[in-house]
């Protein structure tokens, strides 16, 4: 039956029943229905059920942020529609047992196991799909001949992912990607909704709708035990994890992606190099580098580096947000950038937990900040640095209208409210918007909201914790609203 395998095709067989229990009773694993969902399957979810365009659904992300969990929550939520339990079939790729089988054999074989005549009205999952050579290759032969099933797919190994679906499934694939948890998802794991209510704030001359707290200190309480362990479900609710974020991060993600999965994608010989650079990023998230700095740094050459920074960045480990002028004029020549990680708990795994009055705070802060927006894929922040003579300063994030050539917005991120007293000291942000004719800006602070007007400019104070969670919580409603 199998051909090319060379385990006997009732032992596959007994496999794929084990991986699909609700062929019998119905229902997913208890490990996953009793596990809450993250907000954005409601975004996920009409992607697996749309059959007007005949796509398979490719959902990608960093290892552990709850692709397979997902997977799941798909299926348990097509079960509670009444999709016959027969016509869900659930395939882990990354299983040895389907080694040298094709997707089409594995399709072929959950039909065997069912006796079925046909494939119309399935749903097809397969995980992991990263560890099948071709994957695209053989997923697009799939999709061709068999328009009337559904293909869903998921892996970790964004970089390959993210390149292989646009080059090889163009008009076949649609493509997911689920990032780390938002600060606001976090909330929402953790059952602190209570926290939160609807409210306004001040910006400018005028209110805007904005997320406010009851507990200001109950939230920043939630926010540092984000900062060191909220990037992912599993550490989010596992006390044991979070005593041991080291071996539990750092072996099965970091190491994961520094030791396999880029070494295998681009032909990395020193992964050791590899590694202590990604270290060297961890330690200084959120600071100011040159190629000339981290070079001589971390003795690699820059070539070498500028190649990392690419593969680290597609693996979804850092962000590199590039820089403006005070004229928000991006410069022709790059020759200093900032580097982020996508989440803080990473930099928890490497090195320890922090605590809020720990010098590193603010650049942990910053980073949260980042790792907020990151999940508007298509925004191109920028930070502002300049130095013109003894005029030099610094403004922490800018979006630039790339039409006009002009910024929309600046924001200022701090742990402290020193600035709140004093805004005056607020001289880089108060010469970046009077150079741009910006009339207002956003500040954040430890537990301060409010507006102060400074230099005939309004800037609008709120908590760093506050804004993490109206990043994501706007973000989330945009893209329910356009269907992204």
């Amino acid at each position: 039956m199998v051909g090319t395998s060379l385990i006997p095709t009732e032992k596959i067989v007994e496999r794929l029943r084990y991986e699909n229990p609700w062929w019998v009773n119905k229902q997913i694993p208890e490990v996953y229905s009793a596990m809450a969902r993250r907000l954005y399957f409601d975004l996920f979810y009409p992607f697996v059920t749309e059959r007007d365009v005949k796509r398979a659904l490719v959902l990608m992300g960093p290892r552990r942020v709850g692709k397979t969990v997902m997977l799941f929550h798909s299926i348990q939520q097509l079960l509670s529609e009444k999709v016959h339990f027969q016509r869900i079939f659930f395939i882990s790729i990354d299983n040895p047992i389907y080694v040298h089988l094709s997707l089409e054999d594995l399709l072929g074989l959950c039909k065997y196991s069912l006796n079925l005549d046909n494939l119309k009205g399935c749903y097809v999952f397969f995980d992991e799909i990263q560890y099948l050579k071709d994957w695209e290759r053989h997923l697009k032969v799939l999709v061709d001949t068999f328009p009337e099933t559904k293909f869903v797919v998921s892996g970790s190994a964004a970089a390959a992912l993210k390149w292989h679906s646009t080059e090889s499934g163009a008009g076949r694939f649609t493509d997911f990607m689920l990032p780390p948890l938002t600060f606001q998802e976090y909330i929402h794991l953790r059952e602190m909704n209570h926290l939160i209510y609807e409210g306004s704030i001040p910006y400018g001359q005028n209110q805007v709708p904005y997320c406010l707290t009851h507990d200001i200190k109950a939230l920043n309480k939630e926010f540092l035990h984000y900062l060191n362990f909220g990037g992912y479900p599993e550490v989010v609710l596992s006390e044991r994890i979070q005593s041991d974020m080291g071996r539990y991060v750092k072996n099965d993600i970091v190491d994961k992606v520094l030791l396999r999965d880029l070494p295998s994608l681009y032909g990395i010989r020193d992964v050791q190099e590899l590694n202590r650079f990604f270290t060297y990023l961890a330690y200084n998230t959120g600071n100011e580098f040159s190629y000339e700095k981290m070079s001589k740094e971390s003795g690699i050459q820059k070539d070498t580096l500028k190649k990392y920074l690419d593969y680290l960045e597609a693996a979804f480990l850092i962000k590199v947000l590039n820089k403006v002028d005070i004229a928000a004029k991006r410069l022709r020549r790059v020759t200093s950038f900032k580097v982020y990680l996508t989440n803080t708990s990473l930099r928890t795994a490497l090195f320890s937990p922090i605590s809020e009055t720990d010098s590193e705070m603010g650049a942990m802060v910053e980073t949260a900040v980042l790792s907020q927006w990151m999940h508007r894929e298509k925004l191109d922040l920028t930070y502002a640095r300049w130095k013109e003579g003894r005029n030099e300063g610094e403004v922490d994030l800018v979006l630039v209208d790339d039409k006009r050539y002009r910024p929309v917005w600046g924001v200022e991120i701090k742990w402290s409210n020193r600035y709140f007293e004093k805004p005056n000291d607020l001289k880089s942000l108060i010469r970046f918007c009077k150079s741009n004719q910006l009339q207002k800006a956003l500040v954040t602070s430890i537990d301060q909201v409010g507006i102060k007007q400074t230099d005939n400019l309004l800037f609008s104070f709120l908590p760093a914790a506050l804004y993490c969670y109206n990043i994501g919580d706007i973000t989330l409603k945009m893209k329910n609203q356009f269907g992204v």
